[in-house]
């Protein structure tokens, strides 16, 4: 079983947890409390953390959780400055977690920040804030021409990947995707399905890959409509790829959000 855990203003903490074994993994604890209260509500032991990136909101509870279940591995990538990482992991690696059955590949996403990493296990991918429903982290300590690399190894997963971010931003990001694409009716399907969800104070994650294919404009930067937007938002002619989802990014940073 896979349970958001919400931490903060819009952050999801995820929790792996088997029944039988009475036994959980979380990604990316930024804040300690919410995560005992439900592993506690639920008699849950921890087992293990897993870790996508660097920043506060995404490690700052690891302290606190390794206090409570000491000796437990903490994973995370091996190329940012982590200190509470026990295990430092790079594409290719295979995490195996006996206690929940799990076992999770590797995937170097970097972009937002310099080492990112996802943790891919079957069609379920954790993947931080590299990619958001209908949207992308920003660039932080990374490049555009790295994360859009990362962006497209995802894009290749099987359509019928979950994508399990790490923050509930979809409408928002949606608004956007509007902006680019105004004449999407696939948006506009998304826009009316993901509004009914968040009034049902429900969370519209994990995403389909195949339905961040239609509407994330950040997948998008091959396709002729964004190309035409993004051109006509530069003042000038774009070339496809990684010119095109620079401009689509920047597009937002400025004058969205």
């Amino acid at each position: 079983m896979v349970t958001p855990i919400p931490a903060f203003e819009d952050n999801y903490i995820w929790c792996l947890s088997d029944a039988d074994s009475g036994y959980a993994v979380v990604v990316d604890p930024g804040d300690d409390d919410p995560v005992r209260d439900h592993l506690r509500e639920k008699d849950l032991k921890l087992a293990a953390i897993l870790v996508t990136h660097k920043h506060g909101d995404h490690t700052g509870g690891i302290r606190g959780l390794l206090a409570d279940w000491p000796g437990i591995p903490v994973y995370g990538p091996q190329n940012e400055p982590i200190r509470t990482l026990t295990r430092r992991v790079a594409e290719g690696d295979r995490i195996e977690i006996p206690e929940i059955a799990a076992t999770f590949e590797v995937l170097d996403v970097p972009g937002h920040t310099e080492g990112h990493v996802a943790y891919l296990d079957g069609d379920r991918l954790f993947c931080g804030d590299t990619l958001f429903a209908a949207g992308c982290g920003r660039v932080f300590s990374g490049t555009h021409e790295q994360l859009y690399a990362s962006l497209s190894k995802i894009a290749a997963l099987p359509p019928q990947t979950r994508l399990y971010c790490a923050h509930e931003y979809t409408l928002a990001n949606l608004g956007f995707a509007e902006w680019v694409e105004p004449e999407s009716r696939a948006i506009r399907q998304r826009v009316e399905r993901d509004s009914a969800t968040r009034r049902r104070k429900e969370p519209t994650v994990p995403s389909l890959l195949a339905d961040e294919l239609e509407t994330n404009p950040f997948l998008r930067s091959h396709v002729p409509q964004v190309i035409e937007a993004a051109e006509r938002h530069a003042g000038r002619p774009l070339a496809e790829g990684v010119e095109t989802f620079t401009a689509i990014r920047s597009w937002k940073d400025r004058d969205y959000d």
